[in-house]
């Protein structure tokens, strides 16, 4: 899953502090796994020098200065194109496409487009798989049929996904606004 650039979707739904922006994307995404603090600062830095984010002002107090982001139209675009740009089929694809499907809820996207899309590519990819294990040796037809099942398992979660959409929605957008 990229990060960064679910990050920059969390940032697109409201402007945040870097503190913020982490405790976000810990409920939604982390799962066990918080986000460093020092990933989340590194990131909108990075942002605001590439132009997908800016200041929009600056609190003083008894710390550091606390900087507040906000996504700036390239910033958007960048967003976009990831959204609607389906991962390569592979081996548990599903995280990054959980981030995409619930940035594009987010921000007001057609996340069953996102779907639409990935099930194109799995379909695709499965049919490359199931061609080349005709001539395949055993080792190799165990290797393909491997990659063959976690896709299958794959669509089965896209299916889901698509089915559960709105109530997904539903829950990701009160949990933005908390």
């Amino acid at each position: 899953m990229s990060t960064s650039h679910a990050l920059l979707g969390l940032l697109e739904t409201a402007p945040a502090h870097g503190y913020t922006l982490k405790h976000r994307y810990d409920d939604l995404f982390g799962r066990g796994r918080p986000l460093a603090f020092g990933q989340v600062y590194a990131s909108l830095s990075r942002f605001e020098k590439q132009g997908w984010a800016e200041v929009i002002d600056v609190e003083s107090g008894q710390g550091p200065d606390r900087k507040r982001y906000h996504i700036t139209p390239d910033g958007v675009a960048v967003l976009d194109t990831w959204v609607q740009t389906p991962p390569p089929p592979g081996l548990f694809t599903t995280s990054a496409l959980f981030a995409r499907i619930s940035v594009a809820l987010l921000s007001g996207r057609d996340a069953g487009q996102v779907l639409d899309r990935q099930r194109a590519d799995h379909l695709t990819r499965m049919r490359t798989l199931t061609a080349a294990r005709r001539t395949a040796d055993p080792a190799t037809d165990l290797s393909l049929s491997y990659e063959l099942i976690h896709l299958d398992a794959d669509l089965r979660w896209i299916d889901e996904a698509g089915r559960r959409l709105g109530e997904v929605r539903a829950d990701l957008e009160s949990r933005s606004r908390s």
